[in-house]
């Protein structure tokens, strides 16, 4: 699931989802909105990608 990517890779580099919200400018709230299984924009999804410095692929569902 996303969320658990979000996660895990902020979790690897020691960010929390607040710190996270604060580095990309998405309020939190929206953060737990993706937790509830909510999808992002194209737009925030590259806002997380820079922020965790992954690739947008990192977040592709494997087949």
């Amino acid at each position: 699931m996303l969320w658990d990517k979000i996660k895990n890779r902020a979790d690897e580099q020691g960010i929390s989802i607040y710190k996270l919200s604060k580095i990309t400018g998405i309020p939190n709230a929206t953060f737990y909105n993706y937790r509830n299984s909510s999808e992002p924009s194209f737009k925030n999804m590259c806002k997380i990608a820079d922020a965790l410095d992954v690739s947008l692929d990192y977040f592709r569902e494997e087949s």
